[in-house]
């Protein structure tokens, strides 16, 4: 009965240690991780929760970067060890909310100036510090005019990716303090279906 005898091409398959081992072989990854792995995970979710968190974008003030509905993964740590660069998508509490209110409003723009310089907004254009930015991520260009505004240090100026439907730094309290900072975007992890 030849058909009962390993053939010659099973028979190199074995003679090659990389082709021995395959995860499909051996069902020991199925296993319970143990204690070590317990443990470790229990690290990994405290580090996740400590120093990221995952937000709801409520309102068409930075379309066309987020939408309505998507859910972004906001991470806190990175503003410990270095300064808010331009063009960061951040988040931070609402400016006018009263601290006695119950439940926290987080608005999420982007940086277009920091700390000494000038921002100022007509024609259609964002200058900062007298030049035109070139801006591709926003929805249209902004329809209204804003006079020149020194950004102290410590300081950034914030604006939403859609102009003219934002609550920025032109609308409220103007520049947002970098201790208010909470988080930076970093992805969207859930966009729903149109």
């Amino acid at each position: 009965m030849s058909f009962l005898r390993p053939s010659a091409l099973h028979q190199c398959f074995i003679a090659f240690p990389s082709l021995r081992w395959m995860p499909c072989q051996s069902w020991e990854f199925l296993r319970w991780p143990g204690l070590d792995g317990l443990l470790r995970l229990l690290v990994v979710v405290l580090l996740w929760t400590t120093f990221s968190e995952i937000r709801f974008i409520p309102s068409s003030s930075m379309y066309p970067t987020l939408r309505v509905g998507d859910r972004v993964v906001v991470e806190k740590a990175s503003y410990y060890i270095r300064r808010p660069a331009m063009h960061d998508i951040v988040t931070f509490p609402d400016p006018t909310q009263q601290t006695g209110d119950s439940e926290q409003i987080v608005f999420i723009k982007r940086i277009v100036a920091k700390g000494g310089d000038l921002v100022e907004v007509r024609n259609g254009w964002l200058y900062v510090n007298g030049i035109a930015q070139k801006e591709d991520f926003i929805a249209e260009p902004p329809t209204y005019v804003s006079n020149l505004t020194y950004v102290p240090e410590g300081h950034v100026y914030v604006l939403g990716d859609n102009r003219n439907n934002s609550f920025d730094s032109h609308v409220c309290r103007g520049p947002l303090p970098i201790k208010n900072i909470i988080g930076r975007y970093v992805t969207c992890c859930h966009r729903p279906r149109s």
